[in-house]
């Protein structure tokens, strides 16, 4: 029997904020900075003190529940959830529950097959807990290498949202793009980073099959703390396919949270997955109420930047992308606004034109590179360069070497043309005399084509290229080419 899959998201993104989310300590960047130097009383637990909201984390909280088209709650609670774990200090998480910042909003993204939206059924601002660090011998075989934990308490209490979205995903490529785009949502509105290596977004997907149409939810397991799109797309597949697995053999899905092996491509069971009322959640009482004025909504509403969904649409229509060169090219905020740079740089060409130079070559070498955006050549040198090609006063493969060398040495195209000659040969008699050298060079197979092997003249095309050093005009160059074989 075959079973779809019905998966839902829980995202945890870490807001950029400069200090916790209750105290006054700075958040600082965990894989960096020494263990448990960024610690005060208040993230460390201790008994008696008091916590603070953090205004800026509201705000950028604001931000996104408004971006995510949400309803926002006027007054919400936070709360305690009461569970016991080493990086949880005070033995509960400052969260909110029964009501949250933000319900009922929805998220589009795009797919192979077309547009398709996630209803998100809430946002809500908590603190995030402490880093363990796992050493030594799991198995507990080898006595002088005994397991043991060690905790870093720099991360506890760092302004955490929690997004969650409705079981609207059935795939685990949708997941993947859906993910994609909450993270470049969150990264246009400069809320957080998306550098998931870091932990600084981390995301849950809870998964449950069933048969084709039925109306009743499977049994779920929840895959904690992914921090790749990769294994958030290896592990989701790998647990449609056990647990599908598991029904057909006629036995039962365990409610569980599991954890990935990314080396065994496996999921791993860690614990039962605990229901609302396992965390015995009650109001906070040391944090009054939040209120949110009505009209500061409105001003952080008129304040959004344009997303990355409408930029994605305003490409194709304005620019006359494809789909795909359009969502490469909005991915990123850093590279839509490089990209519009280029093109309003550089009227003589097309956006089309424009836009491939960046996908293609220019991707390639950030890529080879490691490098950001950051690292590309001045907009105004990158739109020269096009320019030249446009103007047909450099050929598309000179082009690139100019374009590699403007990369790796921060010099602009003209001055790397004129230094190593390469400026590209249109001049009709210099063309005639290449070819009439290269003609002479290789009567045989001039003798050949002329006898009916007319692929032969693509050969003596790059034999005429090379002769010139790749700086010929290759319009000019195939015309005369074609005037002199044909005498």
């Amino acid at each position: 029997m075959e079973y779809e899959a019905v998966i839902g998201l829980e995202v945890h993104a870490e807001l950029q904020t400069r200090t916790k989310m209750f105290c006054a300590c700075p958040v600082v960047d965990s894989t960096q900075t020494a263990p448990n130097t960024a610690v005060c009383p208040v993230c460390a637990g201790m008994p008696g003190v008091l916590p603070v909201i953090n205004a800026q984390a509201v705000m950028y909280a604001l931000k996104v529940a408004l971006a995510l088209q949400c309803e926002i709650a006027q007054t919400s609670i936070f709360a305690r959830k009461n569970y016991f774990y080493p990086d949880l200090p005070k033995g509960y998480q400052i969260s909110q529950y029964e009501q949250p910042l933000a319900v009922n909003g929805k998220l589009e993204f795009s797919t192979p097959q077309g547009l398709r939206s996630v209803r998100i059924r809430r946002v809500h601002i908590e603190e995030d807990t402490g880093k363990l660090t796992h050493l030594g011998d799991p198995q507990g075989k080898d006595p002088q290498n005994p397991a043991r934990s060690l905790v870093d308490l720099n991360r506890a209490g760092v302004p955490l949202l929690e997004i969650v979205s409705e079981p609207d995903l059935y795939s685990a490529e949708d997941v993947r793009l859906y993910a994609m785009a909450l993270r470049s949502i969150l990264r246009y509105l400069g809320v957080n980073s998306g550098d998931m290596q870091k932990g600084v977004l981390r995301i849950e997907p809870n998964i449950s099959v069933r048969p084709p149409g039925s109306p009743v939810l499977g049994t779920r397991t929840e895959i904690k703390n992914l921090n790749s799109f990769r294994a958030l797309e290896r592990s989701v597949a790998f647990e449609i396919t056990r647990q599908s697995d598991r029904l057909r053999q006629g036995q039962r899905v365990i409610q569980q949270t599991m954890g990935w092996d990314d080396q065994l491509a496996v999921t791993i069971p860690q614990r039962s997955k605990e229901d609302a009322d396992d965390y015995r959640y009650f109001p906070e009482p040391d944090l009054p109420p939040l209120v949110i004025d009505p009209h500061l909504i409105e001003q952080v509403r008129a304040e959004l930047p344009e997303l990355p969904g409408v930029k994605h649409q305003r490409f194709i229509q304005q620019y006359a992308l494809s789909e795909y060169d359009a969502s490469l090219l909005v991915a990123e905020q850093e590279v839509a606004e490089y990209y519009e740079q280029v093109v309003q740089a550089a009227p003589e060409a097309s956006p089309k034109i424009i836009a491939n130079w960046i996908t293609g070559e220019l991707f390639s070498l950030l890529n080879q590179a490691g490098a950001s955006i950051a690292a590309a050549p001045r907009a105004a040198e990158f739109a020269a360069l096009i320019a030249l090609v446009v103007h047909g006063e450099l050929n598309q493969n000179t082009a690139k070497t100019v374009l590699a060398e403007m990369f790796h040495l921060g010099t602009n195209a003209a001055s790397i043309i004129a230094e190593r000659g390469l400026g590209q040969i249109s001049d009709t008699g210099t063309i005639a005399g290449l070819v009439q050298e290269v003609l002479a060079q290789y009567p045989e197979q001039v003798q050949q084509y002329r006898s009916g092997k007319l692929s032969l003249e693509r050969w003596l095309f790059g034999q005429a290229m090379r002769a010139a050093q790749g700086r010929a005009n290759p319009q000019v160059l195939q015309e005369e080419l074609d005037r002199q074989l044909n005498i």
